[in-house]
């Protein structure tokens, strides 16, 4: 069984940074799209970052382009998110996903429903 497991996430200044990861057992990343998806306080969840193999096809929503960069390591069966340059808007629980077999490239952007496995989330408040 997939399981993702989601950390790093905490109290920060506006302007601040944070490294989230997200460790994945039970299978290899080598086959899988991820994405980091995020849930406002009061809003609807939303995809913020989407990696699919090879490296270097990503995705980023407007919003978090140019701050967020979404990478993994493969031996370690990790996915990060580092988030620089936070604002309040960036406040959220912060979640993990993972599927296979998906591919940016030639499916386009996925959505929440395209994913199949899911960490629990952590939190990340950006307040001064």
């Amino acid at each position: 069984q997939v399981q993702l497991v989601e950390s790093g996430g905490a109290l920060v200044q506006p302007g601040g940074s944070l490294r989230l990861s997200c460790i994945v057992s039970g299978t290899t990343l080598d086959d899988y799209t991820v994405g980091w998806f995020r849930r406002a306080p009061g809003k609807e969840r939303e995809g913020s970052s989407y990696a699919s193999p090879p490296d270097g096809s990503v995705y980023y929503i407007d919003s978090v382009k140019g701050r967020f960069t979404i990478s993994r390591d493969p031996s370690k069966n990790t996915v990060f998110l580092q988030l620089t340059n936070l604002n309040a808007a960036d406040t959220g629980v912060y979640f993990c996903a993972a599927v296979r077999d998906y591919y940016i490239e030639f499916d386009g952007v996925p959505t929440a429903d395209d994913f199949t496995s899911w960490g629990q989330g952590t939190r990340v408040t950006v307040s001064a």
